[in-house]
């Protein structure tokens, strides 16, 4: 079974801890436990078969099992391998100098002070540190130059105690081809995982992993183990107990609701823990918010319920896993940000990051104010200091029937990975044609007020409006802009085009044009769509007209409603932001 041992919480409310100063010496630590009655049951199990066995108190509330001290690094990493080669001790032991060792626990009395390095017994030339551990390696991975046999496989097999059959099992898991419980029982699932490495490795395939071979799969997990430095951190601000991946993700910064931790050494990962008060509609509010980030790309699976949400997004350069829930009126959770695995190693070292953090995630006490620090950037493009995402383009459309079908300008629409309505609805090209393009709802809508077409044009230098998302939703609704027909056709005579004395903006187009009764009359085209590359006067503005409309969505069998006449209630700026809705394609 892996352990890992505890790291003071990092950042602003980070605990310190004064450590024993054991500097000078060098330890095997072999695990960590979270209570002082697991480690000292622990201690006591390793000192029945080693000697030199210490329990130590670790900051953070956790317990320390090391065998030591030993006078150099060499002479530790020398028993280390040896131990772990015999499966005396799990296989992701390693050495440390002991600076985080506090108080020690076990056995009970003793002076860490007084007590001996223990002894190495010396050639009679001693070897160089490098030789001593290259001496060990081949002893620990290559036993014999013809390795052993499967009785003697079945004899250095039965020498290994639970821990160290439960590490196997693990290491096979992490293999890809070991996929039941972590028991340490050796029964015909752990058999047939080992058979199957075996023969990927070009083994044998006896069932039965010999000493060198134990070795291998249990070194291939533990270079991985090594590359993360999986470590418990209690993070006292947010109020969240964690195991991180320590050596990929380093503590930033606080910017409620997250607990920053920031890509390290260049390794494009990133967490955040989750913290904040509220309720069930404090969830259900980050469970959308979270959606808009840059960091959840739009693809992937997600859930909800009335206390607790997962959201899993991947793209072609993120891949980022959120879980949140609800508990005693505080919103507690983490997100993992990983660069999209490029190959198996990379899947797999993902995994065991989401695993472990998912295993480990507990609420403490403490939670995230509303606001911590000064100085924190302001943006309506950001969210606690987060890219909110934007669509690659977002224009006008309008309903065109009861059902929601919406009619847009095709270019807006051309080439869009996602098309949403109101950045709530998805939607999808269903026909396209004259620069025009109608958009089907992927669930029937009710809007609030559909087209009522006119075709009778108001005569020319008369008030018209067009209703659009002129900033392409940075507004939250439409606005209306409002100009004078101009000419009843193009400029180059074109008779399904009107030209109007008007200055709009591209996220306009699309959008419906209203006589002053409220009705349509047509539908604004984009300037680039009309000038041919001319430049024209800022006041000089196109849309199709009625007619036009009127046959695409014909045969497109979208039925037209006609428009009554004006009315003592008719109010073109209400009809047109009931009417209009905002465009957005996602890439």
């Amino acid at each position: 079974m892996t352990r890992f041992f505890a790291v003071a919480p990092l950042g602003v409310a980070a605990s310190l801890f004064l450590t024993t100063a054991l500097s000078a010496d060098q330890w095997i630590q072999i695990e960590a436990q979270p209570s002082l009655t697991q480690a000292t049951e622990a201690a006591q199990g390793y000192a029945n078969a080693l000697p030199n066995v210490v329990g130590f108190n670790l900051p953070g509330r956790w317990h320390a099992i090391a065998l030591g001290p030993y006078d150099t690094e060499a002479e530790a990493e020398a028993a280390r391998l040896a131990l772990r080669a015999q499966g005396r001790i799990p296989g992701d032991s390693y050495l440390t100098d002991g600076t985080r060792f506090q108080d020690a626990f076990w056995p009970v009395g003793v002076n860490v002070s007084t007590l001996a390095p223990v002894e190495t017994p010396q050639a009679t030339e001693a070897p160089a540190a490098d030789a001593v551990a290259e001496d060990v390696v081949e002893t620990a991975m290559e036993p014999v130059e013809l390795d052993e046999t499967p009785a003697q496989a079945h004899a250095s097999e039965r020498a290994l105690d639970r821990p160290a059959r439960e590490a196997l099992q693990i290491a096979l898991r992490f293999a890809g081809v070991y996929n039941s419980g972590i028991d340490g029982a050796f029964g015909p699932g752990t058999r047939r995982a080992m058979s199957e490495w075996q023969a990927m490795q070009g083994y044998e395939a006896t069932g039965v992993l010999t000493t060198r071979q134990r070795a291998e799969v249990l070194a291939a997990y533990q270079d991985v183990v090594n590359s993360l430095d999986l470590r418990p951190v209690v993070d006292d601000v947010a109020g969240i107990a964690i195991t991180l991946p320590t050596g990929v993700v380093e503590f930033s910064e606080y910017t409620p609701p997250f607990a920053k931790y920031a890509a390290k050494d260049g390794s494009e990962a990133q967490v955040l823990l989750i913290s904040q008060t509220g309720d069930a509609a404090t969830l259900g509010g980050l469970y959308e918010i979270m959606q808009t980030l840059e960091i959840v790309p739009m693809e992937g699976p997600r859930s909800r319920d009335q206390n607790s949400f997962s959201l899993t997004g991947t793209n072609s350069r993120i891949t980022s896993h959120t879980e949140a829930k609800l508990v005693n009126g505080v919103v507690k959770g983490w997100t993992l940000i990983w660069p999209t695995p490029s190959n198996t190693s990379d899947e797999k070292r993902h995994q065991m990051a989401l695993e472990a953090m998912q295993a480990s995630f507990a609420p403490t006490d403490g939670v995230l104010p509303d606001a911590y620090g000064d100085g924190a950037e302001q943006d309506i493009d950001l969210m606690a200091g987060l890219d909110i995402r934007r669509p690659e383009k977002a224009g006008s459309g309008f309903y065109v029937d009861e059902k929601g079908t919406v009619l847009t300008e095709a270019a807006l629409v051309a080439s869009c990975a996602k098309i949403t309505l109101d950045e709530t609805y998805d939607a999808t090209v269903t026909a396209t044609a004259d620069g025009m393009a109608l958009l089907t709802p992927a669930q029937a809508l009710a809007p609030l007020e559909i087209a009522q077409f006119d075709s009778q044009l108001p005569r020319l230098q008369s008030e018209v409006s067009v209703s659009g998302f002129a900033y392409e939703g940075r507004l939250g609704a439409p606005t209306l802009n409002y100009g004078l027909m101009a000419e009843h056709k193009g400029l180059s005579g074109e008779d399904d085009i009107l030209r109007l004395a008007m200055t709009t903006l591209p996220g306009e187009a699309g959008g419906p044009l209203l006589s002053s009764t409220g009705a349509v009359i047509g539908m604004l085209a984009s300037s680039a769509a009309m000038t041919q590359g001319r430049d024209l006067p800022d006041d000089v503005a196109f849309a199709y007209d009625m007619e036009k409309i009127a046959g695409f969505l014909s045969e497109n069998g979208v039925t037209m409603s006609a428009s009554e006449g004006a009315s003592e209630t008719s109010d073109p700026a209400t009809i047109g932001r009931d009417m209009t809705v905002l465009v957005s394609c996602w890439n």
